[in-house]
């Protein structure tokens, strides 16, 4: 995949580059992003610059992962980060982290909306998923204003600090958003319970 740039009416959200790590390095320090995420802990300056120069855009030249530094306008300050990988076939998972001091003004719905957009009409996901340890409230919420529907707790899904912990899990298909899907969806008749 081409590294993408995309625009909402406040945002500009680009592949992360070099040029990148020491915003990454400086909100990567807030201890939610670390409690609440999958970046390691304690977050090294060798993390930021290892993501920005060697995991982003591997992950773009391998089609595998699709990172983006999501901006106040393209010279602007980094107020989040959001990223789509892929589970398998036309199924993706969708993750993301807001700087604390750009928290509470909806851009991160705003950015995950754009990109959750770009994987349903460029990438060709089927189905993206949402994934949060149980009592991240600040992501649920996102989630659930940007459309994804939730579906329940996967028993310790999330294996962190020597230990398995419990995780929400949602989803979003193109037709939350009125698109049309890239393949047929036949829903179980009766919820499938």
């Amino acid at each position: 995949m081409e590294p993408t740039t995309l625009n909402t009416a406040r945002l500009h959200l680009r592949p992360f580059v070099p040029a990148d790590e020491e915003e990454v390095y400086i909100s990567v320090q807030d201890p939610d992003i670390q409690r609440w995420t999958m970046v390691p802990s304690p977050y090294e300056r060798e993390h930021a610059r290892a993501f920005v120069g060697e995991t982003v855009p591997a992950g773009w030249r391998e089609d595998t992962a699709y990172s983006f530094a999501v901006r106040l306008g393209p010279d602007g300050p980094l107020v989040a980060a959001v990223g789509v990988h892929g589970r398998g076939p036309g199924a993706y998972e969708i993750g993301y982290w807001a700087a604390k001091e750009h928290r509470g003004r909806g851009y991160m719905t705003e950015a995950v909306a754009a990109v959750s957009r770009w994987a349903f009409t460029e990438v060709g996901a089927v189905r993206l998923e949402w994934r949060a340890e149980v009592g991240n409230a600040g992501s649920r919420a996102v989630a659930e204003k940007t459309g994804f529907r939730f579906e329940g707790i996967l028993r310790a899904a999330v294996h962190r600090g020597g230990t398995a912990r419990d995780s929400w899990v949602g989803s979003l298909l193109p037709s939350d958003l009125g698109l049309t899907p890239s393949l047929p969806y036949l829903p179980a008749v009766g919820g499938g319970s």
